[in-house]
């Protein structure tokens, strides 16, 4: 499954589409160069039980660490992602 990336000045997305719409997205915010706020995540039913989710999550982690970022999980499901698996990770985290 192919994740895509859109990203302006102070916001974005990672998201799936499928025949032109969109089936998984998580959207962030950027509050300064150095913090991405995730604030939600959307995945289609019909994709239960894939880990759109989690992977959703991870490439944002993964863009985050590769920009010099922290993130604050806003979102609840990505909140629970990091409380799930503090030790993969807690050094990305934004705690104040």
């Amino acid at each position: 499954m192919d994740i895509q990336h859109r990203h302006s000045e102070n916001n974005g997305s990672f998201f799936v589409e499928n025949d032109n719409k969109t089936i998984a997205e998580i959207v962030y915010s950027l509050t300064n160069p150095a913090i991405m706020v995730i604030e939600h995540t959307e995945v289609d039913p019909s994709l239960k039980g894939k880990n759109i989710g989690l992977k959703l999550v991870n490439k944002a982690v993964f863009f985050a660490k590769e920009n010099g970022m922290k993130i604050k999980a806003v979102c609840p499901f990505a909140r629970s992602v990091f409380e799930k698996f503090p030790d993969k990770y807690n050094d990305i985290l934004y705690l104040r």
